[in-house]
């Protein structure tokens, strides 16, 4: 993993940091498991748009990520490590020993021609999947189910990972990338070791119209808006526009908006922090 930084030689790439795609093995997905992806531009089924700032972008096709890992016990080869204009992590083609073909996000360290498997009965080694009831305390882990079968919804962007910090009867406690430590029931299942292209994070962009790639357009600043538009709108000249809040009113910064009588707070052991 690493990056690079270009040399000056347009305004664009004076500042460009781009990602050295050192663990990408091959340019080419596999045909199979491409679909095609709609774009909506931000414009619900009236036409009319509801989500501002999108549209444009490069034409994509969806690759099918295997997030469920449900092929227990049956070993797969790791065939190649690419590319994902869909996430920020990289993903890896996987060969089952029966002859499938499968995607799957790839862990930090995963090499080409490494063998993999999922099941209860399978080691606690990088890219391989079980539940948090066989993994060791204290293991890296990414790509969790938060209901048994689900597939995989925490941790899954580039370079995530969680700790598996304890077990206690049906539940495992884990410290979520966020910083909140949560109850998870021990029969959801898990990958060990850290996501991928972890270096994400030190890329820069450069010039605006790279994210107009991207498909983002354009983000007007709520303080040089009318007050029609915005609460923090309108007034002369560089005016604060009172305290920051949303289009809606509600507060930014600090204000809590997630409810006191939500079902799943009793699960969380600790908020993230500020």
């Amino acid at each position: 993993m690493s990056v690079r930084k270009l040399k000056p030689i347009t305004p664009g790439q004076r500042f460009r940091v781009v990602n050295g795609f050192d663990a990408i093995t091959t340019d080419k997905p596999e045909k199979s498991l491409l679909a095609p992806k709609k774009r909506s531009g931000g414009r619900n089924s009236q036409g009319k748009m509801t989500m501002r700032y999108i549209g444009g972008g490069h034409k994509k096709r969806y690759r099918v990520i295997d997030f469920k890992r449900d092929k227990h016990g049956i070993p797969a080869t790791v065939a190649s490590i690419e590319y994902d204009p869909n996430r920020t992590a990289f993903i890896a083609l996987v060969n089952y020993q029966d002859g499938e073909k499968r995607y799957i996000i790839a862990q930090n360290g995963l090499q080409v021609g490494q063998n993999i498997v999922s099941g209860d009965g399978s080691a606690p080694e990088i890219g391989n999947s079980m539940t948090l009831s066989t993994i060791p305390l204290g293991t890296i882990i990414s790509c969790i189910e938060l209901h048994p079968g689900q597939g995989a919804v925490m941790a899954r962007s580039a370079g995530a990972f969680a700790q598996l910090m304890a077990r206690d009867g049906k539940y495992a406690t884990v410290k979520l990338p966020s910083g909140e430590t949560r109850l998870i029931l021990v029969t959801c299942a898990a990958t060990i070791g850290a996501v991928s292209n972890s270096d994400h994070q030190l890329l820069v962009s450069g010039k605006a119209g790279r994210s107009r790639w991207l498909g983002r357009r354009p983000r007007t600043r709520p303080v040089v808006m009318n007050p029609v538009d915005h609460p923090m709108g309108g007034g002369e000249g560089k005016s604060s526009g009172g305290h920051p809040r949303s289009r809606k009113g509600i507060p930014a910064k600090g204000y809590r908006t997630r409810s006191k009588t939500k079902a799943s707070n009793k699960y969380i052991v600790e908020r993230r922090k500020k």
